[in-house]
C-alpha cells in the first residue's frame, strides 16, 4: 500500500528553544512546592527532604538521558508512544501511552483542585457553597467554578494552537522566576542554619522511611521534562534534534536546583510544626517568620503562576499522547484528528479538558491520591522508556543526534530505578504503598477504562497495515539510514 503524506494529520511547528525550556521547567515546578512542603518536612525533615530530591532527581536525570537520545532519534508527537511502538509493538505502546495519559491528567486534575486552595488564600472569602465531602475535606461550589473557568481557559489556549500555549508558558515562566528570586533571597538573608535541626524528621530507621516516602513521589514532582518529547514534532526550524535532547537535561538540572534551594530556604525560616498544619506550608513559613504580607502575596502569586505553567504543560503533553495513539490508530482514530485551521489535536484537547474538570469534583480529599497514583503511572512509563532506549540501541543502527553518556548502563540504572519505585508503591507492606481504597480504586478504574478503550478499538486497529501504522506514528524517522 502506498501511504500518501496527506493521510497523516500534522501539527503546527511553532515552538522555539525557550518555549521548550519553559514548557519543561514550568511543568515540573507547578504548585507542589507550596502545597506539599509541609508533608516533605514532616516525613523526612529538611536534610532528609533534600536527600530525597537529590536521589530522586538523580534518577530523573538518568531517565532524562534515555529520553534525550530517543527523542533526538524519533522526534515525533507522543514521545513514549512512538518509542514503545518501535521497540515492542502496538500492545506495549498502548499500555505505556494509556498510563502516561493518566499520569499527565492526574497532574492536570491536581492543579484543577489546587486552584481553589491557592485563590482562597489570596481571597479568604472564596470558600462558598459547601456541597459534600471527600475524605473529610469539603468540596465548595465556588472552587468548582474556579476549576471550571481555569480548565476552560487552558483548554481554549491549547485548542487554538501550540504557539499560543508556548507564548503563555514563556511569559508566565519569566514572571515566576522573578517572584521566586524575591522571596528566596529574603529567606536566605533572614533565616538561620540552626533551624535546619533536627535534620531528619525521625531518628534511626524512621529517617530512612521518611526519605523513602518523599522519594517515591519524585516522579510526580519532576514529570514535565517529557513535555519536550511529547511536542518534539512541533519544534520550529531553529531547533536541531540534538538540541531537543540537551534541553531535556538542562530542564531537569534546573528543577533539581529549584527544589533543593527552596527546601533549604524555607527550612531556614523555622516554624516547622506550623507548616505541618497549613495547606500552603511555604507561605505560612514566610508569614510567621517575616510578617511580610508582600512576601506572602508574592509566594501566592508565584504559586498561582506555577500552577498555570504546570497545568498548561501537562495538558499539552497529555493531549499529544492521546493524539499519537489516535493518529496511529492504536485506539479510536477520533483522537488523532488535527484541527483544519489551528493544526491542534482538537478531540484529544477537549477530552483532556472534560477529564480534568470531572476530577475536580473529588476535591482536596483526593489530592494526595492523585499525587500517588499519578507517580505510579508515570514511573511505569519512565521504566518503559528506559526499556525502549535499551531496545532501540540494539535495533536502530542510524546515527543518534544525541548520544547518552554511559550508554546501556545508564538505561539499566534508569529502568531499575523506575522498577524500584513501582515495587515500593505496589507492595502493601511498603511504607510508601498505594492506599486502599481510594488510591487503588482510582488506579483500577482507570485501568478498566483503558481495557474498554483497547477492546472497543480492536476492529478499527486491525484494519491498519503495519506499513501504514509505521508511517502514521513514526513518519520517516523509524527507518534506518
Amino acid at each position: 500500500m502506498d501511504i500518501q503524506k496527506e493521510n497523516r494529520p500534522t501539527l503546527n511547528k511553532a515552538v522555539g528553544s525557550f518555549g521548550f525550556f519553559s514548557l519543561a521547567v514550568g511543568s515540573m515546578i507547578g504548585v507542589g512546592w507550596v502545597t506539599a512542603m509541609g508533608s516533605w518536612l514532616q516525613q523526612a525533615g529538611p536534610i532528609g527532604a533534600i536527600l530525597a530530591f537529590i536521589v530522586g532527581g538523580g534518577l530523573m536525570l538518568l531517565i532524562g538521558l534515555c529520553y534525550a537520545e530517543v527523542t533526538s532519534l524519533l522526534p515525533v508527537a507522543g514521545g513514549e508512544v512512538a518509542y514503545a511502538y518501535k521497540s515492542f509493538g502496538v500492545g506495549k505502546s498502548f499500555l505505556i501511552g494509556w498510563f502516561l495519559t493518566f499520569g499527565y491528567l492526574s497532574v492536570s486534575a491536581f492543579e484543577a483542585i489546587s486552584v481553589g486552595k491557592v485563590v482562597s488564600f489570596l481571597i479568604p472569602n472564596i470558600d462558598q457553597w459547601p456541597l459534600y465531602s471527600v475524605a473529610g475535606d469539603p468540596v465548595y461550589g465556588s472552587h468548582l467554578l474556579l476549576a471550571g473557568g481555569f480548565t476552560a481557559l487552558i483548554t481554549l489556549i491549547n485548542f487554538r494552537g501550540v504557539k499560543d500555549a508556548a507564548i503563555l508558558q514563556t511569559w508566565l515562566t519569566f514572571i515566576f522566576i522573578g517572584c521566586t528570586l524575591i522571596f528566596i533571597v529574603a529567606a536566605f538573608f533572614s533565616g538561620h542554619l540552626s533551624n535546619l535541626t533536627p535534620a531528619f524528621a525521625q531518628p534511626g530507621f524512621g529517617s530512612i522511611k521518611g526519605i523513602l516516602a518523599v522519594t517515591v513521589t519524585i516522579p510526580f514532582w519532576f514529570v514535565g521534562f517529557d513535555t519536550i518529547p511529547q511536542s518534539a514534532e512541533e519544534a520550529n526550524e531553529s531547533i536541531s534534534y540534538r538540541k531537543l535532547g540537551i534541553l531535556i537535561i538542562i530542564s531537569i538540572l534546573a528543577a533539581i536546583s529549584f527544589y533543593i534551594v527552596l527546601i533549604l530556604a524555607t527550612s531556614m525560616l523555622g516554624n516547622r510544626e506550623a507548616m505541618f498544619e497549613s495547606d500552603l506550608a511555604t507561605a505560612e513559613a514566610f508569614r510567621i517568620a517575616l510578617d511580610s504580607p508582600f512576601l506572602v502575596n508574592t509566594i501566592l502569586l508565584a504559586a498561582l503562576i506555577g500552577l498555570l505553567t504546570s497545568w498548561n504543560g501537562f495538558f499539552l503533553a497529555g493531549s499529544r499522547v492521546l493524539f499519537a495513539m489516535g493518529r496511529g490508530k492504536i485506539m479510536s482514530k477520533a483522537f488523532g484528528k488535527s484541527h483544519s485551521k489551528f493544526k491542534t489535536p482538537a478531540t484529544a484537547v477537549l477530552f483532556s479538558g472534560i477529564v480534568t474538570f470531572s476530577a475536580a469534583f473529588l476535591g482536596r480529599g483526593a489530592m494526595l491520591a492523585f499525587v500517588n497514583v499519578g507517580s505510579f503511572c508515570i514511573a511505569l512509563a519512565f521504566a518503559g522508556v528506559s526499556l525502549s532506549f535499551l531496545k532501540l540501541r540494539k535495533t536502530m543502527k542510524k546515527e543518534r543526534p544525541f548520544r547518552t553518556p554511559g550508554g546501556k548502563l545508564t538505561g539499566y540504572l534508569a529502568f531499575l530505578g523506575g522498577l524500584a519505585i513501582l515495587l515500593i508503591m505496589a507492595i502493601p507492606v511498603s511504607p510508601a504503598a498505594l492506599q486502599w481504597p481510594l488510591e487503588w480504586m482510582i488506579l483500577i478504574t482507570f485501568s478498566l477504562l483503558g481495557l474498554i478503550f483497547w477492546t472497543a478499538s480492536k476492529k478499527e486497529r486491525n484494519k491498519v497495515s503495519e506499513k501504514e501504522r509505521d508511517y502514521l506514528i513514526l513518519e520517516n524517522f523509524g527507518e534506518d539510514e
